[in-house]
């Protein structure tokens, strides 16, 4: 709902701290005010700094005004009795609970549900973040203990990122913030090439980092140690364990579970829709929030009316012919609800298709909607995860049981055809280590190899830091390789990892947060509430994904499917996964191909040092002229990473220069960019 940026002077900054009267006033708060002008767009209703008397420490927040929109719940909130400050983006549900259990101990300014952090950090300390349900990022200041505190989600909806420049440690929602602190970005070619930007957490650039999800920075007494310590982890059930829960018992807990994260996040004092596709799972959503208004006459953020003909839900329309257009769907399922419909017209794909709908959202006064993100990756919804599902039999619900030789032979014919995510290959040639450390699983081959680039010759050094695949295995949590081992189904594996690396990195940015705030829209995603998670993961991989041996096909997101019955139609019940994707075939010469000829350009290429130009002309001839789905995919890739320099500033003057750890035989000098 908001964005936030931070700075922290480190020890050395200042070797003796003057007179409060000889601090220079504007010390700190014009590179502050300056960083939240860059994300202006996140806030458009409100704006608040703290800086320390010492000007060592700067928080600063812009505000969408969602809950509690009086001056109350205007940000920073301080609690200058015990010297605590905060900065939060985002949305926290339950937070009127603890309000009643805290009012005791805490002075309530407002009622923002953010003003909860405070109270909650003062009465459990630093474990307060597992009593946080919802989406968030904050920065926090506890001048006594002369702490600061950052931390992300569960999940990664909410970005945050930090780097320490000249002694300083920024920390902001997005990384062009840190410009205005004097930070120059530099390409990190290692990062890169070993795609470590989509795992851990790294980034693309030299020095600046991500808190990971479900995990806390911690920087005490100024001093440049800082720590990422994780406060939260996904589980699974041991698979040699026998599930004795009914099936109906299971889906009416899945239901249960998920109609109540719908509830909660239609409290807000103001208006809220719904992004409704084709597909299951945001026709869930919507058939929920229906059903909710319909029978307990559940308040629609600020409209109490019960009118389901006052929920607005949006839809992208492509061209009738492209093969990607699902409005009719969407349109059919509106009608059935009785709900409003707004077809959003767009020729592109995905990512750009999400600021087209928060475009039209915005325009029409709205600030929050509920997505449908999230059930594939808990509830076995991709493709991609169907070899590792009948990789070892389901002993935990002795009803999936197939003969070893038919699953095996199934096993081998689905590898074929699981498809890659993006792009890449799930040809592997990494170390039988690695395939050992994550149980054989095969959907981390494909997650690995998606966002392959055309390096130049000489980035191959790099590839002594390791392939992928290891780097990929290696970045997760020790504790959760034995599980994988030992432990865990191998689905269960595959939807660890993919939670791990593509759903915040790759899913969560490039269709999530950072694209609907472009026009001050939060998006809220109730399928990835941890209740509801937390319910979800223990439940036996084939009732996830079942497979249907008379008909030999998999019937994906099984107990979704069954546990939404009441409230989506007929037609939605009975269709199968379609991943949301836009068109990938254009005309050439066409006003899409002419914007690609205009973004990668010889110039530009050769200008980054580290891309094969010849390759890139070859994807952009296939794409447009051989109508070839990959290197269309190929070529947005690279044309989204020239983009991220136009981002941080003049194209030509100002492209991120690459960084060299090592003395490079091709002269570094002649690769950077100045």
């Amino acid at each position: 709902m908001c964005g936030l940026s931070a700075f922290l002077n480190l020890q050395g900054r200042i070797e003796s701290t003057p007179g409060l009267d000889e601090i220079p006033p504007t010390k700190g708060h014009v590179e502050l005010e300056q960083s939240l002008d860059i994300i202006q767009h996140r806030g458009p209703d409100g704006r608040g700094l703290w800086l320390s008397p010492d000007r060592r420490v700067g928080l600063g927040h812009v505000r969408l005004s969602i809950v509690d929109l009086s001056p109350g719940g205007d940000q920073p909130f301080v609690d200058e009795e015990d010297g605590i400050y905060v900065v939060v983006n985002g949305e926290l549900y339950g937070h009127e609970q603890y309000r009643r259990e805290l009012a005791n101990e805490y002075n309530f300014k407002g009622t923002s549900d953010c003003e909860i952090v405070i109270a909650l950090y003062k009465h459990y300390g630093l474990s307060f973040l597992s009593h946080l349900r919802g989406e968030f990022a904050l920065v926090l200041w506890d001048a006594k203990r002369e702490r600061l505190f950052a931390a992300r989600d569960r999940y990664g909806i909410k970005s945050l990122y930090y780097t320490i420049h000249e002694n300083q440690l920024l920390v902001a929602t997005e990384m062009k913030c840190f410009l205005k602190f004097g930070w120059k970005p530099q390409w990190c070619v290692e990062t890169l090439r070993g795609h470590a930007w989509q795992f851990g957490h790294k980034t693309f650039f030299r020095g600046v980092y991500k808190v990971a999800p479900a995990h806390y920075l911690i920087c005490e007494k100024y001093s440049s140690e800082i720590q990422q310590m994780m406060y939260w982890d996904t589980d699974y059930p041991d698979k040699r364990v026998l599930e004795t829960r009914p099936e109906a018992e299971m889906i009416e807990g899945v239901r249960e579970r998920l109609i109540e994260a719908v509830r909660i996040r239609l409290r807000a004092d103001v208006p809220v829709g719904v992004y409704l596709s084709g597909g299951l799972d945001s026709s869930c959503v919507a058939g929920i929030i229906a059903h909710l208004m319909k029978h307990e006459r559940a308040k629609l953020g600020s409209d109490d009316s019960g009118d389901v003909s006052l929920l607005r839900c949006f839809t992208i329309q492509f061209d009738k012919d492209s093969g990607a257009d699902e409005s009719d769907i969407a349109e059919r399922t509106a009608e059935w609800l009785g709900a409003e419909f707004h077809p959003t017209p767009s020729w592109d794909v995905n990512g750009i298709t999400k600021v087209a709908m928060s475009e039209k959202v915005h325009s029409l006064g709205l600030k929050v909607v509920l997505v449908g993100q999230g059930a594939d990756e808990h509830f076995g919804g991709y493709n991609n995860f169907r070899p590792d599902a009948v990789q070892e039999p389901d002993l935990s619900w002795p009803a999936s049981y197939l003969p070893d030789e038919e699953r095996e032979k199934l096993w081998h014919d689905v590898q074929g055809s699981s498809g890659a995510v993006v792009s890449g290959s799930t040809e592997t040639t990494s170390p039988s280590s690695t395939v050992r450390m994550v149980n054989h699983t095969q959907t981390i081959r494909q997650l690995a190899k998606i966002g392959q680039l055309p390096f130049l010759p000489w980035v191959d050094h790099y590839a002594s830091a390791g392939d992928p695949e290891t780097l990929l295995a290696e970045s997760m949590d020790p504790r959760a390789r034995e599980k994988m081992q030992t432990k865990w189904h191998p689905l269960h594996t595959s939807q660890y990892i993919w939670m791990k690396s593509y759903m915040p990195t790759i899913s969560l940015r490039y269709v999530g947060d950072n694209v609907d705030m472009a026009y001050g829209v939060e998006g809220r995603l109730p399928f990835l509430d941890h209740h509801l998670n937390e319910y979800a993961n223990q439940l036996p991989p084939s009732l996830k994904m079942k497979y249907d041996p008379a008909t030999r096909s998999f019937n994906e997101k099984y107990i979704l499917r069954e546990a939404m019955r009441p409230f989506i139609t007929d037609e939605l019940y009975t269709r199968r996964k379609k991943p949301f994707s836009g068109p990938t075939q254009f005309k050439e010469n066409g006003p899409i191909h002419r914007t690609f000829l205009r973004l990668l350009t010889k110039e530009d290429i050769e200008g980054l040092g580290f891309l094969d130009w010849g390759t890139i002309q070859s994807y952009l001839q296939r794409a447009f002229g051989g109508e070839d789905r990959v290197a269309f995919r190929k070529a947005v890739l690279i044309a989204q990473l020239l983009s991220s320099c136009s981002s941080l500033g003049s194209r030509r003057q100002s492209h991120p220069t690459m960084w060299f750890p090592f003395k490079s035989p091709y002269k570094a000098d002649r690769y950077r960019v100045l």
